[in-house]
């Protein structure tokens, strides 16, 4: 398998003959067996696929077993850079990590170096740059011949080609997925000479179940002789000479199938038939005109303000579309304008996160086939801000924050840090007329000054689970004292597992200790990555006792002891005094 002027090969995923709870081991090998004596020129594996760390490199055992009983030669991909920790998927991109999983699978697969070692996800831990060099000290090394990224966007390709020679990418690309085609990605790698491995060619189970109810796939399928998964790898395969597709059977008839399907040349027609059912987005035979149609296209994170910003488009004559409003996928909302266009508007305003290429490309491609000019405005608002919105939308829809599990269908803590590690800045080479950068002004808040005061080790200490013996810290009484004169004093604490009936008995401890009540808001919620809108550093405790006690919290400080407090403070728009340096003075 060349990878400088890439050529195609025959490939097979071989995950879910080691992950599946139901694993049949001889099954598995006389799958390979079978894939094989069919003509199978590439396997694709990985250290993780097992079903947790205590079997790491299960799958690449198992091809290295059925692979020395061969005389084949067929060149074997495998990744690292995925831990299995009690069967999770959790990213490891640290060059140490690398650089062992990488020896230990060249180890188990008995060779002198691994053909193709990709880096399995980008770890959003460690700095891509650090694993890509990781890489190539492997390559440099002669641990590996040729390196490569998986499940990677555009704009991380051109960071890791500004680094070292990248041979091949790996992403998740399908009829049903689409996004590594429409972001420009495959056409990047083709033009590089990188081959671009398509795992997930047939959309999973799923995807296979609703092929054959298509109603073209069975058409071409029955003209080709073939099935409706065959037709769809041949199709894939067909967009560039780049992709190799890896299908993942479990049975000796569908990997011959899919290896025999893989070797199909569908005619012109077919391809035609297609590129129009798949990659067409809206009529795709509307005339240009000359106007003055305009398209503005608003992209940001959850909560960034966008819907705001978008209603002034509306006040000004804008048609305004949002699958917020609307429902349906983001290539529902660009045919929702092919439609608005071809009906005569000049103006809309698309209102999404719009975070990646692939979901902006439908929207320039409808803009420009109707002669419109495109402009986009992100709106670029600090996490923080963004975060305190959320909160702020939350407190505006339900009256207070919701427990992990009632943030379904709202914007949980995740979702900005998800959008801002998978963000693709616009560019001018996507088609846009213009960009341009909007940060909305923050919202107001109350009318009255406050102090919040996180309660251990500032206020306290002793055991909060037996209050009557929780004493109070020196000095601390007088200067909340001090504060209440002028301030509405209230509090803050982690509790994980606490009752509201446990928080409300502390409350009324620390009342009593320091002589008038103080409103204590907690967080319930264990520690690892926050599931709740409660957990410091996030701001929801400050915004909701803004909104219990009309705080002003431009004019609010916030007493606190380290990172969490500090952060918790500047998210919500507090002024933050550090323990450290002494209770301050009103």
């Amino acid at each position: 398998m060349a990878y400088a002027g890439v050529v195609s090969a025959v490939g097979l995923g071989c995950m879910r003959w080691s992950t599946e709870p139901a694993r049949d081991e001889a099954r598995a090998r006389a799958v390979l067996a079978a894939a094989l004596e069919a003509g199978v020129e590439l396997l694709d594996t990985a250290d993780s696929y097992a079903r947790d760390d205590r079997e790491r490199g299960h799958n690449e055992q198992l091809i290295a077993d059925v692979l020395r009983g061969s005389s084949r030669r067929v060149t074997v991909v495998t990744k690292g850079g995925l831990c299995r920790p009690d069967g999770a998927w959790v990213a490891n991109g640290r060059a140490r990590h690398l650089a062992a999983a990488a020896r230990a699978s060249r180890d188990r697969l008995g060779v002198d170096a691994i053909d193709l070692y990709l880096l399995h996800a980008v770890d959003p831990r460690t700095p891509l740059a650090t694993s890509v060099r990781a890489l190539a000290k492997l390559r440099d090394d002669g641990v590996v011949r040729a390196i490569g990224l998986s499940n990677i966007n555009p704009t991380q390709l051109a960071e890791a080609l500004a680094l070292t020679q990248i041979d091949a990418v790996e992403i998740e690309l399908s009829p049903w997925k689409l996004d590594a085609v429409r972001s420009g990605l495959v056409a990047q790698c083709e033009q590089r000479g990188i081959q671009v491995l398509a795992h997930r060619p047939l959309g999973g189970p799923a995807g296979v179940k609703r092929a054959a109810r298509d109603p073209l796939l069975v058409e071409l399928a029955a003209r080709h002789a073939t099935t409706s998964a065959g037709v769809m790898l041949a199709w894939l395969r067909s967009l560039s000479p780049a992709i190799v597709t890896l299908p993942g059977p479990t049975t000796i008839e569908t990997a011959v199938a899919a290896i025999r399907a893989q070797q199909l040349a569908l005619d012109d027609e077919a391809r035609a038939q297609l590129a129009a059912r798949f990659l067409s987005v809206g009529r795709g035979d509307t005339a240009p005109r000359s106007s003055d149609a305009e398209v503005v296209l608003i992209a940001g994170m959850p909560a960034a303000g966008k819907s705001t910003l978008a209603e002034t488009y509306v006040a000004r004559g804008y048609t305004r579309l949002n699958r917020d409003d609307r429902g349906g996928s983001l290539l529902d909302l660009a045919r929702a304008l092919d439609d608005a266009l071809a009906g005569g508007a000049t103006r809309v305003v698309l209102d999404n996160t719009y975070g990646t290429r692939a979901s902006r490309a439908p929207v320039i491609e409808i803009a420009r086939r109707h002669g419109a000019a495109v402009r986009c405005v992100v709106v670029d608002t600090p996490i923080g801000a963004a975060q305190a919105h959320a909160v702020q939308r939350l407190l505006d829809r339900h009256g207070g924050l919701l427990e992990p599990a009632q943030l379904r269908g709202e914007i949980g803590p995740g979702a900005q840090f998800r959008y801002r590690r998978a963000c693709e800045p616009p560019a001018a080479d996507e088609g846009f007329d213009a960009t341009e950068s909007f940060v909305p002004a923050r919202r107001a808040s109350g009318t009255r000054a406050g102090v919040v005061v996180e309660l251990d080790g500032i206020v306290w200490r002793g055991k909060p689970q037996r209050p009557e013996q929780i004493e109070l810290v020196d000095g601390a009484a007088a200067a909340l004292a001090a504060w209440s004169a002028t301030h509405v004093v209230a509090a803050t604490v982690w509790r994980p597992g606490a009752s509201a009936e446990a928080i409300a008995a502390l409350a009324a401890r620390l009342g009593a200790l320091v002589g008038f009540a103080i409103d204590v808001r907690h967080c319930a919620h264990p520690a690892g990555p926050p599931v709740c809108w409660c957990r410091k550093p996030l701001p929801g405790l400050g915004l909701v006792l803004a909104r219990a006690h009309d705080l002003d919290l431009a004019r609010t400080l916030h007493v606190g002891n380290g990172p969490a407090d500090r952060g918790f403070a500047t998210r919500a728009g507090m002024r933050y005094h550090a323990i450290a340096d002494g209770w301050p003075t009103p």
